[in-house]
């Protein structure tokens, strides 16, 4: 069994693989019309593979247009490998549903892509027909109010641009606008005039009913001048333009009258609601846990018009909701937006746990009528887990050992209690009675803190905070600064560098080292000796 496990792996692996190194084929689009043309990629990650993909199949359905080959290295399961793309425009030669065939390259062959290529469009007037021009259209002309229309602008130009075209942001009032993707590029045949196609989507929600204006972009672009005339320096560059796209009516409907009042509005193509269980939902037992994810799925709205799914409600369950997730996807549709809900049911007692139904209305866009997505409802059985049962409960007599063996400490405890209130009331009561000491609070700084600050000015070699805590610190002494000068000679000498410091140009570059270990070495003063007066009675012995 471990064998054909392992054999299974590697299957897998090598499979994996082959993939990763086949010829992968991919479009830019899959519905255009019979004058646009579209992007093939072939991409390949096999480096042993040389030459080119043989294009032959393609002549019977496409115009080969042309082909670019583009190397480069990407970071594949942490691992730096070379690829190889081969970008291929075509352009269809009849509508319908057109088939991409299966390329070649050696041995690999690419998987075939289905087209819906429809008849050559013909909104675009003849009239219109400036080196640039901006034509916008909307999916449908009328939408529910919050529901999805899809705006498409289309910018055509028959002469080359350079590279600082931009186009204005959309700000359209009463709307919440999600730009599709990023900007696609293509050609297009235009009575018998081949026009480059910058087209933009994007999916517009509006948020009032009745008439809407969704105002026009602003293009700016730089066309390559086309004169006659031979340049040093290459192509000159032409006179700026600015085109503008037309504004565009959009009718806005009113929920529907027969939407479920109490239930949040959801306009959109298609809704679903799933469930998934990390383990078999039937068989747990008390104590277990199982974690239950509910996904709701939307095409046509954005992650925050998705309401919260709601939560399980269970006696015998206890449950632990996480984070909800959001998400938003954009696809040649619109909007997809999803909300996972993740939620851990632990078993807490055993019994029947009742999972209610999850209904959630929606109206569908499509087809213009109500619909719900449903959950039904789901009944867990939790048996009895042996390990967690009680112990048989100790009998009468037992029971009434074990009171009495628990009530003496309490007794004790109780007691203890007591003296110690008494014995606290008693101190209480002759502090009472002892005449009040009043504490004399020092005002002012202290010695030490004078000390501190006189050393802190020191050592940050400031004059002025200097000279100020020590004027301060001399005040507390027995004996003047004067006096302390006088009688010790290093002082005298760090106040002089002082005083020049402060009052001269040299203040910048005075160091305070000096002074502050003249103060820590200065001698205690002495106590003065006291001198007899000369006394007017005679001595008591005369000699």
């Amino acid at each position: 069994m471990t064998r054909r496990i392992v054999l299974m792996l590697g299957l897998l692996a090598i499979s994996l693989q082959l993939q990763a190194s086949g010829l992968v084929a991919s479009v830019d689009r899959s519905r255009l019309s019979l004058d646009e043309t579209f992007e093939l990629t072939l991409e390949s990650m096999d480096a042993t593979l040389f030459g080119k993909p043989d294009l032959q199949p393609l002549d019977d359905s496409f115009k080969v247009l042309a082909t670019r080959q583009f190397n480069q290295l990407a970071n594949v399961n942490g691992e730096n490998r070379a690829v190889t793309r081969w970008l291929v425009t075509l352009q269809p030669r009849y509508s319908g549903h057109v088939l991409v065939p299966p390329l070649s390259l050696g041995e690999w062959r690419s998987e075939p892509i289905e087209l819906q290529v429809q008849q050559a469009s013909d909104s675009v007037k003849s009239g219109q027909l400036a080196p640039i021009f901006i034509d916008a259209s909307l999916d449908q002309e009328s939408v529910y109010v919050q529901a999805q229309a899809i705006l498409t602008l289309r910018i055509y130009h028959s002469v080359s641009l350079y590279d600082d075209s931009t186009l204005s942001p959309l700000q359209a009032p009463d709307m919440l606008v999600e730009r599709l993707g990023e900007p696609r590029t293509y050609e297009k045949l235009i009575n018998g005039i081949r026009h480059g196609v910058i087209e933009v989507r994007y999916a517009l929600y509006a948020q009032k009913s009745g008439e809407l204006l969704i105002p026009g972009q602003l293009f700016s672009a730089t066309p390559v001048s086309q004169g006659t005339g031979i340049s040093p320096f290459g192509q000159r560059p032409g006179a700026a333009t600015q085109v503008s796209a037309p504004a565009i009516p959009l009718q806005v409907r009113p929920k529907p009258a027969g939407y479920p009042p109490d239930q949040p509005w959801l306009p959109a193509r298609s809704l679903e609601l799933s469930e998934t269980w990390s383990g078999p939902a039937q068989g747990m037992r008390q104590g277990e846990s199982l974690t239950r994810t509910l996904v709701l799925k939307a095409q046509g709205l954005v992650a925050s018009q998705l309401p919260p799914i709601p939560a399980t409600e269970s006696h015998v369950l206890r449950v632990y909701p996480e984070q909800p997730g959001l998400s938003s996807e954009t696809f040649e549709h619109g909007v997809t937006a999803t909300r996972e809900q993740r939620e851990a049911l632990v078993a807490v007692n055993a019994g029947s746990a009742e999972l209610p139904a999850i209904d959630i209305a929606w109206w569908n866009t499509r087809e213009d009528r109500l619909e719900h997505a449903h959950l039904a409802a789901r009944t867990l059985e939790i048996e009895e887990n042996p390990a967690l049962l009680r112990s048989e409960r100790p009998s009468a007599a037992s029971d009434a050992t074990l009171a009495q063996a628990t009530l003496w400490p309490w007794q004790l405890s109780s007691g203890l209690l007591a003296c110690s209130t008494l014995l606290g009331f008693g101190l209480w009561l002759r502090a009472r009675r002892q005449p009040p000491i009043l504490r004399q609070q020092q005002s002012g700084p202290t010695p030490r803190s004078l000390l501190d600050d006189l050393k802190k000015a020191c050592q940050g070699n400031d004059t002025q905070a200097t000279r100020q805590a020590l004027d301060a610190w001399a005040r507390q002494q027995p004996e003047t600064l004067a006096e302390m000068a006088a009688r010790f000679v290093p002082l005298s000498q760090a106040l002089d560098a002082l005083n020049s410091a402060l009052y001269s140009e040299t203040g910048r570059r005075w160091h305070g080292e000096a002074l502050w270990q003249a103060i820590q070495h200065l001698p205690p003063a002495q106590e003065p000796i006291s001198v007899q007066e000369n006394s007017s009675l005679p001595p008591l012995y005369p000699r």
